[in-house]
């Protein structure tokens, strides 16, 4: 027999029932098979990077199998190594970057924020938020960063720009203003798009610029954070999905991405006594390795030095009615700058103004500046101060002194 529309009416509201009471399970459950196969995954990397031994010092590059990269000393901003560095290509995720350090620098990271089902649809890695979720931006950025949340993504930028294309058009901006110019966006995850582009050096610069900022590089350092679930018994426990931050004791960051358009693409960063270096490599199918070994170098092949320290002053000043015609000086001042172990002796020294001093003359007395070249490129400049005082000639000395000039 037949069922009465009624009953039927009644079934399909228990189906529903139970499906959508049965969706978040599945979700779970496909979470937890994530990071099962995610474990296993970390695993066999590091098993094999051991296999692979990346000396803890590098004085010579290393060969990599990367189509481009670029390694930053975040701290000065000197390239320590370029590998079509300028070659325009894709990054993936490596985008969110740019979102990041956009997003920490807003001021608005307790606010909270309401997904859109936009947001929602976005294709690829996900956190699984829900259209009408709340969160705080703070929250959506762990979520993004740990996870690479393409949903994450989409919802700060539409809380920040009002809607991905304003938003990419401030990620334009900002990445402008640093004198940036081969990079374009479109949006803020990465997403494969014919506009949609950058180079090894444009986000080697943006990484060490996001990573002078402390928020940010906490968060790209954390390797695990929990957010709310919303109408879930259980909390979002997420990891980190860079595995250098277990594989390498000095790593501290930043950001994995794939497509199968960009191949895969590492930025990441190491610290060693209180010196940070960053690394973009793009297209880099042994991109933990390859990461390993230029962190490694960057940090062991240059160090940070005074430039004043490095080149001896050896000149005087002329003194007039003094006791002494002339007075020793040396150069002060801090000019901090990253050298290879080889290169020190290449730091070259111009005087760029010196005075006629007039006794008496005090011990620290300005006397001139000093300019640093490193291969013609200037350093900095450094004052000239006297080393020691002189006293000023009596009444018939400074008479004789002047009557002779």
């Amino acid at each position: 027999m037949d069922k009465s529309p009624h009953k039927v009416q009644v079934s399909r509201r228990k189906f529903l029932s139970f499906q959508y009471r049965f969706i978040p399970v599945v979700l779970t459950a496909a979470l937890l098979c994530a990071t099962a196969a995610s474990d296993q995954t970390y695993a066999r990397t590091r098993a094999r990077l051991q296999h692979i031994a990346v000396p803890q010092v590098l004085t010579r590059e290393p060969s990599v199998t990367a189509e481009a990269a670029c390694l930053i000393d975040v701290a000065t901003g000197r390239i320590l190594y370029a590998k079509q560095a300028d070659k325009r290509m894709r990054i993936a995720s490596l985008t969110k970057i740019i979102t990041a350090w956009i997003a920490v620098r807003s001021g608005k990271l307790d606010r909270v924020v309401t997904v859109s089902a936009h947001a929602v649809r976005q294709e690829g890695s996900s956190v699984y938020l829900s259209a009408g979720e709340q969160q705080t931006l703070r929250n959506l950025l762990y979520a993004m960063m740990l996870r690479s949340g393409n949903d994450s993504a989409m919802a700060i930028a539409e809380f920040l720009g009002g809607n991905e294309q304003r938003f990419a058009a401030i990620m334009n901006q900002e990445v402008h203003k640093l004198g940036l110019t081969h990079s374009h966006f479109m949006n803020p995850h990465g997403l494969d798009h014919p506009e949609h582009y950058s180079t090894a050096h444009d986000m080697a610069v943006i990484t060490a610029a996001a990573l002078r900022i402390p928020l940010f590089r906490k968060i790209v350092g954390t390797k695990f954070y929990t957010i709310p679930w919303p109408n879930q018994k259980w909390d979002r426990k997420l990891r980190n999905k860079n595995k250098l931050l277990w594989m390498m004791t000095d790593a501290d960051g930043v950001k994995t991405g794939y497509t199968r358009l960009s191949g895969r693409c590492l930025a990441s960063s190491s610290t060693r006594a209180g010196r940070q270096v960053a690394l973009i490599v793009l297209r880099d199918g042994n991109d933990w390795v390859d990461s390993a070994r230029l962190l490694t170098y960057g940090l062991t092949a240059y160090e940070r030095r005074n430039v004043v320290d490095l080149v001896h002053v050896r000149m005087r000043a002329p003194v007039r009615f003094g006791q002494q015609n002339t007075v020793p000086l040396k150069a002060l001042g801090d000019i901090s700058y990253v050298f290879h172990c080889d290169e020190t002796a290449a730091v070259e020294m111009k005087i760029v103004k010196l005075k006629v001093l007039s006794a008496p003359v005090r011990k620290g007395q300005v006397a001139g500046y000093v300019a640093y070249y490193l291969h013609g490129q200037k350093l900095g400049e450094a004052r000239l101060a006297t080393a020691e005082a002189v006293k000023a000639k009596g009444l018939l000395g400074r008479l004789r002194d002047l009557f002779m000039h």
